[in-house]
């Protein structure tokens, strides 16, 4: 921050940031009163922020502003949350008091501006000279525990640093590079899955672009101007795709409105990456979405207009019958409610479909906010469990006296990140369960004695091992015998952390000696081989986990003993070490000084197998091209081939070209760098 004078020009910025955000606050304040205790927060925050400027030299109290403006527009909080939005930074960064504002704004205001200086504390805090074991020390971990611990007390503590979070990535270019990435890899491991999570479906979408833009900016910008040319040439035809249904829908009396979506530029970069598919072969970049007034507040009939539009335009086109999803029966855990199809439209493209309610679009667009107020409101549905039942599961987690702020961290990223199943108990009851986990697993899911004394389980009226994987809709049930006990063997296929848990305390009481074993299964962690690189004195690894090439976005995480190891900016494990020691990453500058390096890679390719096709691949590879090549494995099968390369290459620059190269040959379909 600096301290410098403001002009006529800063203080006309800040009128008209007030004017734009006073108009929200107006609408969603119930009265004159509320409003009038929004505006003495604005006007004391503008006080105390006085002369004050951001990285960027704007007046610093723009900041505030902007966080209120989304706490109130994007998450749809009341007045209290606006207040203690435009005063978040206040006790931190002034000689203001959490009691200065208690005697000003209340209790409850206060306590949430407390809440929220508590966490900036820790963030904030740059004195790094206690922290000598880096393993188990992090001020970001405890930062995010913090966080956590809100959620005891008041929830909105959470969605107005998240606010907070949005801001600072929309400002992040002012930013160093190091830092930059420190809360881009914080963003990604910790807010991204947690904005999923409370439901705000918006703000999850714009940090994932923002995130894409600084840390791969060539691949967001190729892929935005696709989505932007694409769009251009057909939209035309997702309004003929529309009108059939609009006139259906009209016919039936239904009170609605259609919008039209296009995916975003991280969603579709993630596809491609993940699939090993270009952009020519994302179906889904549109959607249409069906935004439904019920005719009652009946939840029951509420779900049934959403099959009876399902019904309705199924009948107009052909539908995909694998790609639909009925969030409506088993919302998401973040409670989240919408059917989702795939249809077939004249044109011969799939066009994907949403449907939902006024209320279910609410709660998709301001999550976890929508979702108490319609509570409040006295809007019951059989799915309100969803979002109490993780916060729940949050606050027993956090709970627990053993566990450190690294390992919390880690378990509720973990959390946010897996995907769910349902599956169904003998008496039909339904249960949400992470993706991949085993009977056994389910088993302690139900009960800690279940667990403990299972043999065996029928998974779908058959007889399997307690180690068998879970699938969406499997009848479970699970058999067992008063003389059984926990084994060591359980823990080479249990998947979630309780079920892992139970059986180490187990062992811990009964059986020392497989505990010890257990404990050193934990803790062998195999080495590989690092490739090391010597530039002006200092030493490089480069990470077996994504294996950067010269070219690539990168960034450096130092290690104890001063080696910088340099992984893809883009790396999962980078977005970890980023948000747990952020101050341990650094801006590498890798050069070889004259020196010919080759680095390894791997791709993925695939297509119609014909005669002379490997040759033509080769050809392209050693000869043409002069790439020295590790490895090729292709397998075919009824005419259609998979393979991989693995190759050694100086560049990204000449990995490009050769991608280039290989998509020129008849025959291939796919091709795209994979990681390690």
């Amino acid at each position: 921050m600096k301290y410098t004078e403001f002009t006529d020009k800063d203080f006309e910025l800040i009128n008209k940031a007030w004017s734009v955000f006073a108009g929200y606050a107006r609408e969603r304040c119930s009265n004159d009163k509320e409003f009038g205790v929004v505006r003495k927060a604005f006007e004391f925050a503008n006080e105390a922020h006085k002369n004050v400027r951001r990285r960027s030299g704007e007046p610093y109290i723009l900041h505030p502003i902007e966080v209120a403006q989304i706490v109130v527009k994007e998450i749809g909080l009341g007045y209290k949350s606006m207040t203690a939005a435009l005063l978040h930074d206040v006790v931190e960064d002034t000689e203001y008091t959490v009691d200065d504002i208690r005697a000003l704004f209340g209790n409850k205001v206060a306590s949430l501006v407390d809440g929220l200086t508590k966490i900036k504390t820790v963030l904030d805090n740059e004195d790094r000279t206690k922290m000598t074991d880096i393993e188990t020390k992090s001020l970001q971990a405890e930062n995010f525990k913090r966080i956590l611990l809100t959620l005891n007390d008041d929830v909105r503590v959470v969605l107005i640093k998240l606010a907070d979070r949005l801001h600072n990535c929309r400002t992040i270019e002012f930013m160093p590079e190091h830092k930059r990435d420190k809360i881009l890899s914080e963003t990604m491991y910790v807010f991204i899955p947690l904005a999923h999570r409370l439901g705000f479906y918006s703000i999850k979408s714009e940090m994932e672009n923002i995130w894409l833009r600084f840390k791969e900016p060539d691949d967001y910008s190729k892929i935005k101007s696709l989505t932007e040319q694409n769009v251009a040439s057909t939209s035309t035809l997702i309004d003929d795709f529309i009108a059939p249904i609009d006139k259906a829908l009209k016919a039936d009396g239904y009170k609605y409105e259609i919008k039209k979506r296009v995916k975003t530029p991280y969603s579709i970069w993630h596809k491609m990456k993940t699939k090993h598919v270009t952009f020519d072969q994302i179906f889904d970049l549109y959607a249409v979405r069906i935004i439904f007034e019920p005719q009652t507040d009946d939840p029951v009939k509420e779900r049934k207009m959403c099959y009876d539009i399902y019904s309705t335009i199924t009948s107009i086109y052909c539908f995909q019958s694998d790609r639909l999803r009925d969030w409506i029966k088993s919302p998401e855990s973040n409670g989240y409610e919408a059917l989702h199809c795939t249809l077939m439209s004249e044109g011969g493209n799939w066009v994907e479909v949403q449907i939902r309610s006024k209320r279910m679009d609410d709660i998709a667009e301001k999550g976890i906010a929508a979702h108490w107020a319609y509570k409040k409101d006295g809007y019951i549905s059989e799915n309100d469990s969803e979002m109490d039942k993780w916060l729940a599961k949050v606050q027993d987690i956090i709970k627990s006296p053993d566990l450190s702020s690294l390992e919390l961290l880690d378990m509720i990223h973990k959390d946010l990140v897996t995907s769910e199943i349902v599956v169904f108990t003998p008496k039909g009851h339904q249960r949400s369960i992470a993706v991949g986990s085993t009977a056994l697993d389910f088993a302690y899911q139900i009960h800690t004695d279940i667990g403990d004394h299972a043999i065996a389980a029928k998974v779908n009226m058959k007889l399997c091992t307690l180690s068998q994987q879970l699938h969406q809709g499997d009848l479970v049930e699970i058999i067992t015998a008063r003389n059984a006990c926990p084994k060591l063997e359980w823990l080479e296929f249990l998947q979630t952390r309780h079920a892992r848990r139970r059986v180490l305390d187990y062992l811990k009481e009964h059986c020392p000696e497989d505990f010890a074993k257990a404990e050193k299964m934990q803790n062998d962690t195999p080495k590989m081989a690092e490739n090391v690189i010597l530039c002006g004195g200092q030493r490089y690894v480069v990470a077996s986990c994504c294996c950067p090439i010269p070219g690539d976005p990168v960034i450096g995480f130092k290690r104890a003993d001063g080696t910088i190891m340099i992984h893809k900016k883009t790396c999962p494990q980078i977005q970890t070490l980023g948000s747990t020691h952020g101050d341990k990453l650094v801006v590498p500058d890798w050069h070889f000084e004259g020196q010919q390096k080759n680095f390894p890679v791997t791709l993925t390719l695939s297509g119609l197998d014909r005669m002379g096709l490997l040759n033509e691949i080769t050809q392209q590879i050693s000869l043409s091209l002069g790439i020295n090549m590790h490895k090729l494995v292709l397998e075919v099968n009824e005419g259609i081939f998979q393979g991989s390369i693995e190759l050694f290459v100086d560049e990204r620059a000449t990995l490009e070209k050769l991608i280039t190269c290989i998509r020129t040959i008849d025959g291939i379909q796919t091709v795209a760098r994979t990681e390690a």
